[in-house]
């Protein structure tokens, strides 16, 4: 006999959305089960490493309340735990890692710490049960309502059964869209059918999605030699032209992703000026910390040259999805080897080789992330679509269109890297915006909710709506609105589409610290 488990909510995957959601939820008191497929929750800051992508007010406003108490639970973990300098500690908005691409560059297991202390004490008290290791792999339904999902442990082979009257679908691909028979969209939709101008002229393209890449920690450490082994396929990486881009891929010359011009971007500074790869996405800062608290620096390979185009990672076969994992895998171990044997010195030498796989940063052995950075997932068929449109300067002016059931803010560029289809970057200026509602409610399943990248945007309108605080945002207002739906004994849509019922679920939003309009501020 088959387990099984009951839960007022279930948040299938435990990502930053999925994650916000659970927390959202048990703190109006409801029983959360959160499944989780690699080791760690948190997704884009943990399994994934990648480093907070945020807008430039990050620090004053524009997120919710939770995330800006996970963002100051990550400076007080390292003033807490750690030997931070003197200067380092008296500084207020301290960066832990020192990185060029954010306010509060740190480890993924810092943020793993603190996700962990917020969710403690509904863990502790049984509102929250986490299952990592645990993938859905079928679900129930009876018409437009999803019943039970089977999760099975990915270590034991082990499956039981989710029982719920909400699920959420927080997973980085959008697994349970598919799954439930969930109406959907992927990959590029045709500038027909949206009217937005930088989507395809011709034909939609359901494979044609942003670049996956597989992120890897190093540690540096000069005269000593920890030269990985020749990957299998360093000699296709290496050879590898994409006819888009500037040259070779395994260079420290890249395309800009604005211009497609090539520009330079060096291992280490060098005296040009250009921003070096290795401060980039650097997550730990050496200097801030005691002398000997840590032997090195360390960074984050997420760059340009490890974007992987070749395949998509979900909507295939699965011999198909594990070739382009793999690939994934073999560029970044590639792009190292590169790095660490061939690669132009300032000095005229080649290769740096004592650059270290950081396994302990990323709790792997071979210091690659445990999962791969998915900027595009699966996104519903929703009650409303955010296009291009309500977010561009060109066409908006001064401000984005204006959303009378705004759940949420966001601020980034509409930022694509390379895509399956072989188009390269859109980057283009983005207005800030607001996350509509009816971009959570699917068009017909009562009682799935998104709560990751998987709301209605398009392909492009995903460039600026997948970043950390946005799924964050996204998932803590599906969290909240299962538990009012629950509460009051109503489908989310009506929540929507009830003038009343909008207005005092938005008043519950913003008594818990969500921010549902930018405010009048000169800078934006």
């Amino acid at each position: 006999m088959m387990r099984e488990i009951y839960a007022d909510i279930a948040v299938i995957g435990g990502g930053l959305g999925g994650c916000a959601a659970a927390l959202a939820a048990a703190k109006r008191g409801k029983r959360v089960v959160l499944t989780e497929e690699t080791y760690w929750i948190g997704g884009q800051l943990t399994s994934q490493a990648v480093p907070p992508d945020e807008h430039p007010w990050i620090e004053q406003f524009g997120c919710t309340r939770s995330y800006r108490q996970f963002r100051n639970g990550v400076r007080d973990y390292y003033r807490r735990n750690f030997p931070l300098t003197e200067a380092a500690r008296s500084v207020s908005y301290l960066n832990p890692g020192g990185g060029g691409v954010s306010k509060l560059c740190h480890e993924p297991r810092t943020a793993l710490a603190v996700l962990q202390e917020m969710l403690a004490p509904y863990v502790h008290s049984g509102k929250v049960i986490i299952y990592t290791r645990h993938q859905a792999e079928a679900a129930e339904v009876d018409g437009d309502r999803v019943i039970a999902v089977r999760v099975k442990d990915l270590n034991s082979g082990d499956s039981f059964v989710l029982w719920a009257p909400y699920f959420l679908d927080a997973t980085e691909c959008g697994d349970l869209l598919p799954m439930t028979g969930t109406e959907y969209v992927t990959g590029s939709e045709s500038r027909r059918d949206t009217g937005e101008p930088h989507a395809l002229a011709g034909e939609a393209d359901p494979l044609d999605m942003q670049s996956a890449t597989h992120c890897m920690a190093l540690e540096y450490f000069p005269g000593e030699d920890h030269t990985i082994e020749r990957p299998a396929q360093y000699d296709f990486w290496r050879s590898y032209k994409p006819d888009f881009w500037v040259g070779e891929l395994l260079s420290w010359t890249v395309a800009h992703h604005c211009t497609f011009e090539p520009v330079y971007y060096p291992m280490f500074e060098d005296g040009t000026g250009s921003m070096s790869r290795w401060r980039w996405r650097k997550v730990l800062d050496k200097e801030l910390f005691a002398a000997g608290a840590f032997a090195s620096d360390i960074t984050i390979v997420n760059w340009q040259q490890n974007d992987y185009w070749l395949g998509s990672l979900y909507e295939v076969s699965e011999e198909e999805r594990q070739k382009h994992l793999e690939g994934a895998r073999q560029l970044t171990l590639s792009l190292l080897y590169w790095a660490q044997t061939e690669a132009p010195r300032p000095d005229g030498g080649a290769g740096y080789p004592g650059l270290k796989p950081c396994g302990h940063a990323v709790g792997t052995a071979d210091g690659l992330a445990m999962y791969p950075y998915i900027r595009e997932s699966r996104r519903i068929r929703a009650e409303f679509t955010v296009l291009e449109q309500h977010i561009s300067p060109e066409i908006q002016g001064d401000q984005a269109a204006v959303f009378h059931d705004s759940v949420g803010i966001g601020s980034y560029r509409i930022d694509l890297h390379p895509s399956t289809g072989m188009r390269h970057y859109i980057d283009i200026a983005c207005l800030p915006f607001q996350i509509p509602l009816g971009s959570l409610i699917p068009v017909r399943m009562d009682n799935l909710l998104p709560a990751c990248k998987n709301l209605g945007v398009t392909h492009i309108t995903n460039g600026c709506y997948r970043l950390h605080p946005v799924e964050w945002n996204i998932g803590e207002a599906a969290g909240y609105l299962a538990a009012y739906c629950l509460e009051k004994g109503l489908m989310p849509r009506q929540v929507r589409n009830t003038p009343e019922l909008l207005e005092d679920f938005q008043k519950l939003l913003v008594s818990e610290g969500i921010e549902l309009k930018w405010p009048k501020v000169h800078a934006l």
